[in-house]
């Protein structure tokens, strides 16, 4: 067994949390305060920022310099229909880009300070016009690809908006918005019909092809105006779960001080990222996640490659790429988790116990401490290298963020994957990720792990829901203050003022601290309501509880002050719920199939049988349940584009059906004397 492993997970200084600062005891109606929590690698005061990297373009602009014959971007053609391997453009190539985009902006009259949108999926063309932006002082609007017309409006003509660069199926209906006449030029990604010209010019905007825009800057070239660290970089729209948009306003020194926060992390780490190393791009480049993985990575001189379009089809994209680094929301990887517990349950009984076994002794030995490259050798050759496969056969680095993953699928995918898994949590308004867990440490499973390198991290007093900072565990709001935290919400004082006090950044989440500066994220203020008999229910981590059923794709928990009692919509997993239907002699289409009060039976069982092994409170089990085929969807607006549940715009959209179903329980509940 010895010679099976050859030694443990090895770190220069383990990027641990430590408490600088005590907590106190709330008085005269203000909520008790935790302690302060930092990096170690910040016991004694922030690093000094790197020379090299004081703003965005400067950490960019340095790095093209220094790579400039690395691949910078690659993206896939179609050949006679269909698509081809990746071809990409170096850094050299990209930057001369930049130059010639820059240059374009400033002969049309964008001033440092212009604000600039951007509008499409990822490719090489949102980074060129990102890094024109960084490069001339101007101020970089994303626009979310799945915004909808309305919210792209709103932030046209919130920000102020002059310039646009849109993807060729977004041009119309950018165009066709109330907002397009404020707008002194569109520019698409590839290129404009003449219909389209013609509607531009008569809204008084100049319209350019990708081409024509990039040789008027060749024809008119002028110089960088570079960026001071405390000057805006982007104002980044959150899609939000409610209500219009909200702009946080990060700064060039935001997102140069994230990128150092990374690298000092990872330079604690025996396994470094190098040049050689290959991201994937699919999360959308207008939410922060994506954003500032990529940031980093050109940062190191290494490539970044975009999917084709079709998240559905993002395993071909994956196979050609073969990244080193994949990130993905934790719906994504329940995708990917269920994928390969379907192919294991079609295994025959004797290959199934082998693969359980192997999981088995792989755990325990990552459990001892070894990293997943040594814990079992064995069982990755035998078994997990499979798995690895579907992501590529590369992959070094996973990372997940955006919400709580599942303990059970963390752990299944740390051990399976043949590469570190780490869960990170951060928002918007912190610049991406305010702390991280470690690699191949499984002591840190189920948490998000230590403060980032430049913020830290306290929990503050929530009475109504009875979280306490001071208590044992100590529980409360998480609060963040940092080198990366926003300067606030672009024309609205009166939110910035509720969310950034004294220099924290209160993040509305609710967290539970370890003494030794390990956070986990338990609850959500917004997402709680009161039952009528006066219990507070916390829906997202019951909707996390329950989708572990295999019946169950996704849910949504609902009650509210006048129901004592709560109901769900489910969309069933239709694979399972087509098995089911055969096991039981029913014959239909998956929507047939949803329509059957057998089937709403079957999955209220498994919702109690669920609730009862997690030892859930009575007013916490779910009585009724209506079944929808149709996933909880994007441009129906009840899911954000990181598949953030909007909760208003889902109880609008089933309200109908959750008065029928309360109606129904009433009366059940009548007949049987309650």
């Amino acid at each position: 067994m010895s010679s099976e492993r050859e030694g443990k997970m090895e770190t220069l200084i383990k990027p641990v949390g430590i408490e600088v600062e005590g907590g106190r005891p709330g008085k005269d109606g203000e909520p008790s305060i935790g302690p302060v929590y930092r990096c170690i690698l910040a016991k004694d005061g922030f690093p000094p920022p790197k020379p090299g990297m004081s703003t965005s373009w400067e950490v960019f602009s340095v790095s093209a310099k220094k790579h400039s014959k690395n691949r910078m971007l690659g993206w896939r053609e179609l050949v006679n229909g269909k698509l081809g391997p990746y071809v990409w453009k170096t850094y050299e190539t990209v930057f001369e880009e930049v130059l010639n985009v820059g240059s374009a902006l400033a002969h049309l009259g964008a001033k440092p300070g212009s604000r600039v949108g951007i509008y499409g999926i990822n490719c090489p063309q949102w980074i060129v016009s990102m890094e024109a932006c960084n490069g001339y002082s101007l101020i970089c609007i994303p626009l979310y690809d799945t915004l909808g017309a309305a919210a792209v409006d709103y932030v046209i003509d919130h920000a102020e908006i002059d310039y646009v660069f849109v993807q060729d199926k977004k041009i119309n209906g950018t165009l066709n918005s109330p907002s397009a006449k404020r707008l002194k030029a569109i520019i698409s990604f590839t290129t404009l019909k003449d219909e389209q010209r013609g509607d531009a010019t008569q809204l008084g905007v100049q319209p350019f092809s990708w081409d024509e825009f990039v040789q008027l800057g060749k024809d008119y070239p002028s110089d960088p105006i570079p960026p001071k660290c405390e000057d805006i970089c982007t104002i980044m729209y959150t899609s939000g779960t409610s209500g219009n948009p909200k702009g946080a306003i990060l700064t060039h020194d935001n997102h140069a001080m994230y990128v150092r926060s990374v690298d000092v992390f990872m330079d604690q780490f025996e396994e470094k990222m190098t040049t050689d190393d290959v991201f994937l791009s699919f999360l959308p480049l207008a939410h922060i996640l994506d954003r500032m993985i990529e940031e980093y990575f050109f940062y190191k001189g290494a490539s970044v490659g975009f999917y084709h379009g079709d998240f559905n089809a993002i395993k071909e994209d994956l196979a050609e790429l073969k990244p080193t680094l994949f990130t993905g929301v934790p719906r994504v990887f329940e995708k990917i988790h269920a994928g390969i517990v379907k192919v294991l349950d079609e295994l025959p009984p004797l290959r199934r116990r082998i693969f359980n076994y192997l999981y088995q002794r792989k755990l325990y030995y990552m459990r001892a401490g070894y990293s997943h490259k040594c814990a079992s050798p064995l069982a990755d050759r035998l078994a997990f290298r499979k798995v690895s496969a579907r992501l590529g056969g590369r992959i070094r680095l996973i990372i997940t963020g955006g919400a709580p993953i599942s303990t059970e699928i963390e752990e299944f995918l740390r051990v399976t994957c043949c590469a570190h898994f780490v869960q990170g949590y951060g928002l918007t308004e912190t610049c991406g990720s305010c702390s991280v867990n470690l690699p191949d440490d499984l002591s840190m499973m189920g948490t998000v792990g230590v403060p980032s390198t430049y913020n830290e991290i306290r929990l503050v007093e929530v009475p109504e829901m009875g979280y306490d900072p001071l208590a044992n565990p100590s529980r409360g709001e998480i609060c963040i203050r940092g080198k990366t935290v926003f300067s606030g919400y672009f024309k609205n004082e009166e939110l910035t003022r509720e969310v950034l006090k004294d220099g924290w950044f209160y993040t509305g989440d609710i967290g539970e601290m370890s003494p030794d500066g390990v956070l986990k994220i338990i609850d959500r203020k917004k997402n709680i309501f009161k039952l009528s008999q006066g219990e507070y229910v916390a829906a997202e981590f019951l909707e996390k509880v329950f989708t572990v059923s295999p019946l169950v794709d996704d849910i949504w928990v609902y009650g509210d002050s006048f129901q004592s009692m709560l109901v769900a919509v489910v969309v069933p997993n239709e694979e399972n719920t087509i098995k089911w239907a055969e096991s039981k002699g029913h014959i239909g289409s998956f929507s047939q199939l949803c329509e059957l009060d057998q089937l709403q039976h079957a999955i209220l069982q498994e919702l109690k049988a669920i609730a009862d092994r997690e030892k859930l409170k009575g007013f916490e089990y779910i009585k009724g349940v209506i079944l929808d085929p149709e996933p909880f969807d994007i441009e129906k607006g009840m899911v954000t584009p990181t598949l953030k549940k909007r909760r208003s715009h889902m109880k609008k959209h089933y309200e109908e059906g959750i008065t029928r179903l309360y109606k129904t329980l009433a009366e059940g509940r009548k007949m049987n004397g309650f």
